[in-house]
């Protein structure tokens, strides 16, 4: 019963995600909106991944201080056993100063691999932030193109009614109508100035010829 009832809500759940997906398709600007807040997670997330790169890298330093200035002490120690004639504690000192140097060369070869490492985040995490600030620069970009849209739709409902029925049919396709608006209306203006300069061609030839 549980597991029919887990496929039941999964379906569901499925079948909701393709309906928002669709509508989305339809919407550029819910689009963006919804991968930016995605890449603005993801951004996040990672600055938390270099920061603890970069803590990473504070605890290497410190280890590797600390394994230091014990190599050097035993090394010390070791000196004045030998000079001493103590050999149980030369040998002793002799094989801490082995250990210490082991740790210290581990420690070093893993400091510089993690610092290439956190070198290379933190470059790619400013390219993700540098995407995203570019994201929002694009939705503002289609905010305006969509506040405009909605402006002219408005105006043309009054001024060009047929022109509305013709190019969008109903409001449910608002969406569609938003997207290709702004080209359609540069190519209108466009083919209106083309028509002025005609126009004004015309004139200037029925004068030249009324001169003539």
């Amino acid at each position: 019963m549980t597991t029919l009832w887990e496929r039941l809500k999964f379906a569901v759940a499925t079948d909701v995600d393709a309906i928002v997906a669709k509508k989305e398709e339809k919407n550029p600007l819910a689009l963006l909106n919804r991968y930016i807040t995605e890449a603005e997670n993801q951004t996040t997330a990672t600055g938390k991944w270099v920061e603890r790169q970069a803590q990473l890298n504070d605890k290497l330093e410190k280890e590797l201080a600390e394994a230091s200035a014990m190599l050097d002490k035993r090394q010390s120690q070791s000196d004045l056993a030998q000079i001493s004639g103590e050999e149980d504690l030369a040998d002793f000192a002799e094989m801490e100063v082995q250990t210490y140097t082991a740790r210290v060369k581990t420690l070093q070869n893993n400091l510089d691999e993690n610092i290439a490492e956190l070198t290379g985040l933190e470059h790619r995490y400013e390219e993700m932030k540098h995407k995203v600030k570019d994201m929002k620069v694009k939705q503002l970009q289609l905010m305006g193109k969509e506040n405009a849209t909605r402006a002219h739709y408005q105006m043309d409902k009054l001024l060009s009614p047929e022109l509305v029925a013709e190019r969008i049919g109903s409001f449910e396709d608002m969406t569609s109508y938003i997207t290709t608006l702004g080209t359609k209306v540069e190519e209108r203006h466009e083919r209106s100035a083309m028509e002025r300069r005609l126009e004004s061609l015309e004139k200037k030839s029925a004068n030249q010829k009324e001169l003539v």
